[in-house]
């Protein structure tokens, strides 16, 4: 009795333990979103060529939905913790070999060998969160992780450019390499159960287990579908973005402005959901999407950039409270053997479907304008609602686990 004791005191509290995963989150993100941001300009710097930049981006960005799904299967597979270290680790080394290369190829080359390394990372750190916390606090942990992740995805671009105008490229790799260094210490600071009972383990086996299970998982296959749709809608607003600024005349700065202020709305909308429950984040899961479907309308329709702003930053309140509501529900729903490969599977839905939509938008665009386009990103996003609310109706059922959860401890 004694030695249980002293072994549970050496165990870090919950709620410091999602600090320090958040934190890790935020530190790495932030530094990823500034190496990619001076990847870019040291791309076209040395080449002045769309087609190079194209390249990395397909091999950074590109990647994630490409792989993801595949090395998910690490984080169910192995511990999770070492799962998320030695990704950190091996990011770390990816971009401190950035930092020695300066020609094109070499350096996407590197670039791409980073975005595998820090692919098992967030599967496996998202697919620990219910076995990190109590159920009761799965909410508060999901939106703290969410904080660290869109307040890295806002201020990274931005301090790449800072970092960029006071030093070169390769400062800005070796940085983000010991923000690797620091997320992998913190996470190894976490004294927790990383992973939970895994008896059922045999009844999914192979990469395409995560696949299986959103398929034959009536709640998580009906949120699946609504994301398809909803997708292709991001898609759309996403490429009328520039467009839309050059509309209003409103230049680079409206452009950082628009992409900076959604980010802000979306970790005020982060914060919210922490305040989500059990029985109520499927209802705001709806309610958020029909609210992000009325933003889309409303900048299609409105007279003036600044009130385009407003709009934005409600935008991604919106997306912030509807992020951390799935996360709940897919956490909650999946049985700890495949969390982290049904993560990956969503995951790899949601990039690929983004990127036929890129595809699609190409050619919409020149038809229908960057209103047109937005008015395309309601409609979409408004049918997804209605693929969604059929889970209103159920009701309670919606709420209860349709499968063995882990213990929580």
């Amino acid at each position: 009795m004694v030695r249980g004791a002293a072994e549970d005191s050496t165990m870090t509290a919950p709620r410091t333990a999602v600090r320090r995963l958040a934190l890790a989150r935020l530190i790495s993100i932030t530094g990823s979103a500034a190496a990619y941001t001076a990847l870019m300009f040291a791309i076209y710097e040395q080449t002045g060529s769309a087609v190079w930049l194209a390249a990395a981006l397909l091999v950074t960005e590109g990647v994630s939905g490409l792989v993801g799904p595949l090395v998910s299967v690490l984080g169910d597979r192995f511990d999770r913790r070492r799962v998320m270290i030695v990704s950190d680790l091996a990011a770390a080394g990816c971009f401190a070999m950035m930092a020695l290369v300066d020609s094109p190829g070499p350096l996407v080359f590197v670039a791409f060998l980073s975005a595998l390394a820090e692919a098992p990372f967030w599967p496996a750190s998202s697919a620990a969160i219910p076995n990190l916390v109590p159920p009761e606090h799965v909410s508060w942990a999901n939106s703290l992780v969410a904080i660290g992740r869109n307040t890295g995805i806002m201020a990274g671009p931005a301090l790449g450019g800072l970092l960029l105008a006071a030093t070169d490229a390769s400062w800005v790799f070796g940085i983000n390499a010991a923000s690797f260094v620091l997320s992998a210490l913190l996470v190894g600071s976490v004294r927790a159960r990383f992973i939970g009972d895994r008896e059922d383990e045999g009844e999914h086996r192979g990469l395409g287990a995560g696949f299986r299970f959103l398929l034959r998982e009536p709640v998580l296959r009906r949120i699946t579908t609504a994301w398809i749709v909803f997708v292709l809608g991001i898609g759309m607003a996403m490429v009328a973005d520039v467009p839309l600024v050059e509309l209003f005349d409103a230049g680079a700065v409206g452009f950082g402005l628009l992409i900076g202020l959604w980010g802000a709305g979306s970790v005020v909308g982060s914060l919210a959901g922490r305040a989500l429950e059990t029985e109520t984040e499927t209802r705001w899961l709806v309610v958020s999407t029909a609210f992000i479907a009325c933003m889309g309308f409303a900048v299609a329709l409105s007279p003036w950039f600044v009130l385009v702003l407003v709009l934005s930053v409600a935008w991604g309140i919106g997306d912030g409270v509807l992020l951390v509501a799935e996360q709940n529900i897919f956490q909650r729903r999946t049985p700890d053997a495949v969390r982290s490969r049904v993560l990956g599977a969503s995951e790899g839905v949601f990039h690929g479907t983004l990127a036929l939509s890129y595809i699609a938008a190409a050619f919409v665009l020149p038809v229908v304008g960057p209103r047109g386009m937005y008015a395309l990103f309601g409609a979409a996003t408004l049918l997804s609602v209605v693929v969604l609310l059929p889970l209103i109706r159920r009701g309670r059922e919606t709420a209860e686990p349709a499968v063995g959860r882990a213990d929580a401890s």
